[in-house]
């Protein structure tokens, strides 16, 4: 589903004579051009960055935290500004792979002809570097992206978790979790998906070769309201939801737990 969801907001615009029409055209499109394999394009560059990515979440999480609660802030306050401390520090480690990714899912050829992830990171370093041209090439944007997400996302959950009573049946207290936890996954992928879809655009193939139409990340997102309509900043949110509103709400949990449990050992 992210692999869909991602070529989805690649699109180059109405213009592009290779875009797709929707989501389910989306589907057709790859399985017709490109195979069954084709979509799982660009699979191993998050497989790779998942575990590193979500041990910098939670763990940063825990230390901007721990840091603020020196600072004096209200609650409520402290959690969100910690999950924007967390989700920046998840951008710098996770840009790397994703604009690995983005580039071999923009490789419209059979899965079997594309290059392999670690050559087409060579390829992109060979060619760009390290920075914000290379290997880093659109950093602002996935800056956005995780800051936004990890600030709604840890903010609300412990915010709601903590108003709303604890039940104390096992059963309805993972229920009251998971359904905050569901809820805080959705809301904060319907905030941060224009910074998704930035992303995308900034990292992905540029409509003209040569010259670069999508360089910043606000002027990106102004640009494509522009061309092709407000709507078409929220390109993939459906399966961006079904992605993160559940797998959100399971990651807050094991966190919890696995927290808890730590705390009692």
């Amino acid at each position: 589903v992210n692999c869909i969801f991602s070529r989805f907001q690649i699109q180059r615009g109405k213009t592009d004579p290779t875009s797709y029409k929707s989501l389910g055209d989306c589907f057709r499109t790859i399985f017709q051009r490109e195979g069954f394999l084709g979509f799982y394009k660009g699979i191993f560059p998050p497989i790779l960055a998942e575990t590193p990515k979500r041990a910098v979440k939670f763990f940063t999480f825990e230390q901007y935290k721990k840091l603020l609660g020196y600072a004096s802030l209200p609650p409520g306050l402290a959690f969100a500004v910690a999950g924007l401390g967390s989700g920046l520090t998840e951008a710098v480690v996770v840009n790397p792979f994703e604009v690995v990714k983005v580039t071999l899912q923009t490789n419209r050829n059979a899965f079997t002809e594309q290059p392999s992830s670690f050559v087409q990171a060579r390829q992109i370093i060979k060619t760009d570097g390290l920075g914000l041209q290379g290997l880093n090439k659109g950093l602002t944007a996935t800056l956005g992206r995780h800051g936004v997400f990890n600030m709604v996302y840890f903010g609300f959950y412990f915010n709601v978790k903590n108003t709303l009573p604890v039940n104390k049946d096992p059963s309805l207290e993972f229920l009251r979790k998971f359904g905050i936890g569901l809820v805080s996954g959705t809301i904060a992928s319907i905030i941060n998906i224009p910074f998704d879809v930035a992303k995308s655009r900034i990292q992905g193939p540029q409509p003209v070769p040569g010259e670069i139409k999508y360089r910043t990340c606000l002027k990106t997102m102004a640009t494509v309201c522009k061309e092709e309509g407000f709507l078409a900043l929220y390109k993939g949110l459906v399966p961006k939801i079904m992605r993160l509103g559940p797998g959100g709400a399971v990651m807050l949990l094991v966190y919890e737990y696995v927290y808890a449990w730590l705390q009692d050992t």
